[in-house]
């Protein structure tokens, strides 16, 4: 899987550390591999800040509030498959996991490209699978439980791009 990673100016230096620790792009390459995505199919992240996840929740969700992680699923057809696109807050990341801000942000990356290949959380024991699914994923990071939740976004009719998954699944943070 072709990964690109988009880190945002307004990053500051703590926060691309954060980034660097993380090593978003070989996780999410190696998570590929490991769930049979075709080597030329294409995801792409933006490593942000609250504002523009605020902004693009607003936009695409309807929800005026920052959140930690947007996935935004793509459609696949002709040609190389696209994913998706998901967009990160580093500062939400942060915030979260304060003691090990690079876990906090590779769990939301690898749950971000599960949403992308159609994983959820909406029902217990859909929640189980994509639990067991990033701790596969994420050996060394202490991955909590997903709880069941409603599904957050009405079906995305006649929109331009599926409507983004969202979901906050810190151990620290809300969800």
């Amino acid at each position: 899987m072709r990964v690109t990673v988009h880190r945002s100016e307004s990053l500051d230096a703590g926060a691309l550390a954060v980034v660097r620790a993380a090593g978003v792009g070989p996780l999410l390459r190696r998570s590929g591999v490991v769930l049979g995505v075709s080597a030329s199919a294409g995801f792409a992240v933006r490593l942000t800040d609250d504002a523009e996840l605020r902004r693009l929740n607003r936009d695409h969700a309807g929800t005026d509030a920052a959140t930690d992680v947007l996935a935004f699923p793509g459609e696949g057809s002709g040609g190389p498959a696209w994913i998706g696109d998901v967009a990160i807050s580093v500062e939400r990341a942060r915030a979260q996991n304060p003691a090990r801000p690079a876990d906090e942000l590779r769990l939301l990356a690898v749950h971000g490209l599960l949403h992308c290949l159609g994983h959820d959380h909406d029902r217990p024991d859909r929640a189980a699978r994509m639990t067991e699914a990033t701790r596969a994923l994420l050996p060394d990071v202490e991955v909590p439980e997903l709880e069941a939740h409603e599904p957050p976004f009405p079906a995305a009719s006649g929109a331009l791009r599926p409507a983004p998954q969202t979901a906050q699944h810190s151990g620290a943070g809300p969800r």
